[in-house]
């Protein structure tokens, strides 16, 4: 006698599986923040959504599934990221030297030697604009030419 062949038994069941939704980024200009660095705004944070299944069975074993459900349970937050763009102004120029006492050059010493576009000796044969009358002692650079033989005194007789 031959033997029954088995009729395959067919059935269905729901599968739920949850998955993750990636959190997005976005870039935001911040003045405040000095410019190459970066501060997180908004932390972000992954949502979540549940989806639906329907699997078909044949015998116990898989043949197919079909979505038929799907619904985001959690929302996810973006991460909002400032950028910095502040960039600091220069800082201020140098203040000028103060201009010397009773408008005397600094570069001489021990009497006034004028502050002017040309010093000349008086009784010499400089064309000034400005005369100096008396001896100086170089203290710095001798700007006006004042000390001709190298001593370290401007204008003293030869």
């Amino acid at each position: 006698m031959p033997t029954p062949t088995p009729t395959a038994v067919a059935t269905t069941r729901d599968e739920v599986v949850t998955e993750p939704i990636p959190f997005t980024e976005s870039r935001v200009d911040d003045a405040t923040i000095p410019s190459g660095q970066t501060q997180v705004r908004t932390a972000g944070q992954d949502g979540e959504k549940t989806l639906t299944y329907r699997v078909h069975l044949l015998d116990g074993e898989e043949v197919s599934r079909e979505l038929v459900a799907e619904t985001v349970t959690r929302e996810p937050v973006t991460q909002v990221i400032a950028v910095g763009t502040y960039v600091a102004p220069p800082p201020p120029p140098a203040p000028a030297p103060a201009a010397p006492v009773g408008g005397c050059d600094p570069n001489y010493a021990d009497a006034c030697v004028p502050i002017s576009s040309d010093v000349d000796c008086a009784g010499g044969s400089g064309n000034g604009p400005a005369y100096f009358d008396g001896i100086a002692r170089v203290v710095g650079n001798d700007v006006y030419d004042l000390d001709r033989d190298g001593d370290g005194f401007a204008c003293e007789p030869y």
